[in-house]
């Protein structure tokens, strides 16, 4: 059985990866603490609690679409690792430069990879949900990444030992051959994505990023701030003001207090540029065993 971690959501909230290295470099100096102590130091600077409970019923590792085209026998070395853990709007998984010692397999949360620049403006280059995972650079040869993971959308994801992924990545074939499909198709992302930041309207990014959205999500709804979208986008606030109110005078969306309505999908994709088709033209090429989002 998989533990579940869930963690804590006390703002603001550190990378999860870095936080795991400082909990781990102050244990020689709590020694002589009281072990009530050292449990509420961990708790605190891990952010997490009840490491070990039950599995909630409605979390399943195979709502990660990679893990349901991984086969039996790697899933039965894999599974009994992995860690449920909850993914709050706006939580920090690592920032740029860190270590990574984990990866993370979302079900039902969105994490946005980020580059920021040094004068910390920032632009998303690539968006994963339930169809990826996060921190493809440790079986690629890496310890480290040069842009920030940051949860878009609310929700959980499995999260497994960095150490272990590149064990199973030499063991399993299969898991091999899957994951570089993947890296592939989530490169594509990137490169379409900075295509369209750089030669669409606010408007048409606005629409693929809705679009993109609602295929790793399992309703039309999104909980989503004008100023988060603009800060993924990299765009002024007042530009996705204006391209939000023009989709909601179309009757494609509503927009509300922080919660968007996808009401007319089609018309969506329809309004959008070339970018959501070419990237999901080319996931359902490399990855055609993976259930379709």
């Amino acid at each position: 059985m998989a533990q579940t971690a869930w963690l804590a959501a006390a703002p603001p909230p550190p990378a999860l990866d870095a936080v795991h290295t400082a909990s781990t470099q102050r244990v020689p100096m709590l020694a002589t603490c009281k072990r009530a102590t050292v449990a509420a130091l961990f708790t605190i600077h891990a952010g997490l609690i009840k490491l070990g409970s039950a599995m909630p019923n409605s979390h399943k590792p195979q709502q990660n679409h990679l893990f349901l085209a991984l086969p039996t026998e790697a899933r039965e070395r894999v599974f009994p690792h992995l860690e449920l853990v909850q993914m709050p709007l706006g939580h920090v998984l690592y920032e740029s430069g860190n270590t990574l010692q984990h990866v993370y397999f979302p079900t039902d949360a969105i994490i946005s990879l980020l580059y920021v620049m040094e004068d910390g403006a920032s632009a998303e280059i690539a968006v994963v949900g339930n169809e990826g995972m996060v921190g493809v650079a440790l079986f690629m040869g890496g310890e480290t990444t040069p842009n920030r993971a940051v949860v878009q959308s609310g929700g959980y994801a499995y999260r497994l030992r960095g150490k272990l992924l590149k064990e199973e990545f030499s063991l399993s074939g299969a898991l091999q051959h899957m994951l570089l499909r993947y890296t592939q198709a989530l490169l594509t992302q990137m490169a379409q994505t900075a295509v369209c930041n750089r030669h669409h309207s606010v408007d048409q990014q606005l629409c693929r990023w809705l679009l993109m959205s609602l295929d790793r999500l399992p309703s039309n709804k999104l909980i989503m701030t004008q100023d988060l979208i603009a800060n993924m986008l990299g765009v002024r606030r007042e530009g996705v003001t204006q391209a939000a109110g023009k989709l909601q005078a179309q009757g494609l969306i509503t927009y509300r207090r922080g919660h968007i309505t996808v009401l007319d999908r089609p018309g969506l994709e329809q309004a959008c540029c070339e970018c959501y088709a070419v990237v999901k033209r080319e996931f359902d090429r490399l990855l055609p065993d993976m259930v379709a989002s």
